[in-house]
Parts: structure tokens; C-alpha cells; sequence
């Protein structure tokens, strides 16, 4: 039976300026200092439980154990989840919700994404030819925008597709951060839910006709488990969690093309590679590149794991960052090297870029398969249909960011698109 033991304590006052400061690096830095997988900090006023490694996932997934009601900071919310999302729910109405994700992010769909990235991709890149020079980042979140609003059903002007990728981008970068970078992910999500509620608005009095399966329509009439539809103001949050993370996409792409561009021989393998070898590149991207640093639960039933005592309701914080580039899992963990994921077994808790568990049954971002998908689509482009040049240029990301880009948002120039 497990005895209750004392947890590592961060000293001090509140550390909240000092995890800003930080960023990725704040937990992990802790649990090295600390030689263990749990320590306690004050942050946002507030004692807080920091856990790292595949063991920890299985408990932080657990849904006996832990509960996402009244985890997500309200600045969280109103920057990138949106107030009372998905993301906040837990039971039955969790489950019943994510049934209606996970109906739109099925393989069948990812394809039409894919599809609809393709045929997107191959027109751009003829712009791309005639252009001084490009920002991969910026074309990519505005043309992922168009991608996600057509195949979502969500009608976009074309004078709009800068704006509302801009917004759905800053939206994301908003959560780490404060000042100015955070209202300004605050302004994009108003705008954001304005413009889809006054659309939900109209295609349920028949202004906007929609068609059965898209995601505008089932997000529309999707039906609760008592029976009664959404507000248009929570169809319209959910819509945009479907809606956001595809742009979101853009980020992993700009960091594959940095991979691509740091690891030349990389880039090489990638010219003649099979579908395996290239979900592996993938893997490694989105494990060893930033984009999640942590998540946060808090606990719905008392219990003690490693011999600590969790009490109902503390809130603890489970390190994404960490575990993905712990070296119990991922030998030489600062290493790039697609071949790690060669025999990997595709477990659910020690590969975390995008939350861990069962998709379908817990808090796991359900459009990873997405991600996977118009990743490859976009690596395949960069890979084998133009050759590119990169300026001299800052590609340096920094881990006191949250989320963080290389800053030059990745340039290329001299492009030529290859004939096929």
C-alpha cells in the first residue's frame, strides 16, 4: 500500500513572472533540479502540482483521477479555447460532445482536407514563383484558412482570408503571453465568435443553406444529451475549435521546414520517401520542435501516486515539453532523428505533442490525424514539386515563448516550381 510522502517544494513567492520568463523550460528545469517527476509551485496565485513523464500521463488521463472543469485560466479561455468549450467539459458531456469531433476528423475527412490543401498549394505555388520572397508561415495560416472554411462549409470572401487567418493565429499565440500579444488574441477571438454566431444565426433561420456533414451544419444542429441544441454562441466557440487548430497547423509546417533546412540530409531522404518514412520525419517534428508546453486538470477524486497525496481539487500541470524530450523515453532526446519513431509502437502516453490518451474517450486533440495529413501534403510540395532558396535570415525560436516560431517565420526565395 502507498504511504503519503513529502512532495519538492519550489521556494519563494509566486512564480508565475518566472514561468513567462521561462516558458517551455520552467517545469522541466524544476524536475532535473528537483531529480523527480512531481514537484509543487505557487502560480497564478494558487499551489500548483507539476508532473512529468509517460507514468504521468496515465494518471493525468485518467478520468477517476482528474477532471478539466475549472482547470483552463479564464485568460486561457478567452484567448484560445473559447469560455466554457469543449476543452472544460468532463463525463458524459464530454463524451457525448467529442462524438461530434471526432465525426468530423475521421480518416475520410482528413482526406478531403488533404485534397483541398493540394489543389490549394499547387495554385499558390505559381504566385510563390513571381514573388521576391515568401514567409512560409504567413502563407501557410492564410492558406490553411481558406482549406478549413471550404471544407467546413463556412463561406470566405477572399478579401477575408487574411484577416480571419490572422485572427485564428492569434488566438494561439495569445495563451502564453501577456500585453499587447495577449488582447490582441483576446480582439481576434471577439471577432472570431461574432462573425460565426451571426452565421450559425443564419443558417438556422435558412439565410445560409448548408449541406448535411459539414462541419458548419452538424455544429449547427448538433443536439446535446438533453435533447436541445447549442446557443449560437457555443456552436459558434465549438465551430472555431474545429476551425482554429488547422490553421494552427501552420506552425508545425514552418518548423518542418526548418528541419528540412537545418538537417540537409533530411531534406535528401525526404526527395524519395516512402509514406512510413515521412510520418516518421513528422513524428520527430512535432516531438522535438515547441508547441504545447503543458496542460492543466485538476483533481476530482483524492489519491496518492508516488507516494504523494492529490487533494480534490488542486490543480496540477502535466509537462508536454518534458515528456516529449525526457530520456527515458527518447534516447539522446535533443537530437533530431526521424529514426527513433522506426518501431514505434504508437503508444498513447509517451508521445504527447498534441495531449495523451484515447482521442475518443478523453482530452486528446482528436485532429492529430489531420495534422499528420496536410503535414505530408506540404512536405511532399517542399520536398519534390519546387526547389527554393533560404536567405540569410533569424531562425531562431525562443523557449521563453509560448507558443514560440522561428522569427523570421521561415523566408524563401528564388522558387521554381519543378514540372512534375
Amino acid at each position: 500500500m502507498s504511504t503519503k510522502s513529502k512532495i519538492p517544494s519550489e521556494k519563494g513567492l509566486d512564480k508565475t513572472v518566472t514561468l513567462l520568463k521561462e516558458g517551455y523550460l520552467f517545469i522541466n528545469k524544476r524536475m532535473d533540479k528537483y531529480k523527480t517527476d512531481i514537484f509543487k509551485v505557487r502560480l497564478l496565485g494558487q499551489q500548483v502540482i507539476c508532473i512529468r513523464g509517460e507514468e504521468a500521463v496515465k494518471v493525468f488521463y485518467d478520468t477517476e483521477k482528474f477532471q478539466r472543469k475549472g482547470a483552463a485560466p479564464m485568460r486561457v479561455q478567452q484567448s484560445l479555447f473559447g469560455k466554457n468549450a469543449i476543452q472544460s467539459l468532463d463525463g458524459e458531456i464530454h463524451l457525448h460532445r467529442k462524438l461530434l469531433f471526432m465525426s468530423l476528423l475521421t480518416p475520410a475527412h482528413q482526406q478531403k482536407l488533404a485534397t483541398l490543401t493540394t489543389e490549394y498549394l499547387a495554385d499558390v505555388m505559381k504566385q510563390w514563383e513571381n514573388a521576391d520572397q515568401v514567409v512560409l508561415f504567413d502563407e501557410m495560416k492564410h492558406l490553411l484558412c481558406k482549406v478549413a472554411c471550404q471544407w467546413a462549409g463556412v463561406p470566405l470572401a477572399e478579401t477575408e482570408v487574411t484577416e480571419r487567418g490572422d485572427d485564428f493565429i492569434a488566438m494561439v499565440y495569445a495563451f502564453g503571453t501577456i500585453g499587447p500579444v495577449h488582447w490582441k488574441g483576446r480582439m481576434a477571438r471577439n471577432r472570431a465568435e461574432r462573425w460565426i454566431k451571426d452565421l450559425m444565426e443564419n443558417v438556422r433561420n435558412g439565410k445560409v443553406v448548408t449541406e448535411q456533414g459539414t462541419a458548419l451544419h452538424e455544429m449547427a444542429f448538433y443536439k446535446k444529451i438533453d435533447g436541445t441544441q447549442l446557443d449560437t454562441q457555443m456552436a459558434a466557440i465549438e465551430l472555431i475549435n474545429v476551425l482554429r487548430p488547422i490553421v494552427a497547423i501552420s506552425t508545425f509546417i514552418t518548423f518542418a521546414a526548418l528541419a528540412m533546412h537545418e538537417y540537409v540530409e533530411e531534406k535528401e531522404k525526404l526527395r524519395y520517401a516512402d509514406n512510413h518514412y515521412i510520418e516518421m520525419f513528422i513524428h520527430e517534428v512535432r516531438r522535438y520542435y515547441p508547441f504545447g508546453p503543458f496542460l492543466g486538470a485538476r483533481v476530482r477524486n483524492k489519491f496518492i501516486w508516488r507516494g504523494h497525496s492529490f487533494q480534490k481539487g488542486s490543480l496540477v500541470l502535466l509537462d508536454i515539453y518534458g515528456t516529449n524530450h525526457d530520456a527515458r523515453l527518447w534516447g539522446n532526446p535533443t537530437q533530431f532523428n526521424p529514426g527513433r519513431f522506426e518501431n514505434w509502437d504508437g503508444g498513447l502516453f509517451d508521445f504527447i505533442p498534441q495531449g495523451g490518451g484515447d482521442p475518443a474517450k478523453g482530452h486528446r486533440c482528436p485532429g492529430e490525424g489531420v495534422t499528420v495529413e496536410l503535414m505530408k501534403v506540404v512536405l511532399r510540395a517542399l520536398s519534390t514539386k519546387m526547389e527554393y532558396d533560404v536567405p540569410n535570415q533569424d531562425l531562431q525560436y525562443n523557449l521563453s515563448q509560448m507558443p514560440t516560431l522561428p522569427k523570421s517565420g521561415f523566408i524563401m526565395n528564388n522558387i521554381k516550381k519543378l514540372v512534375e
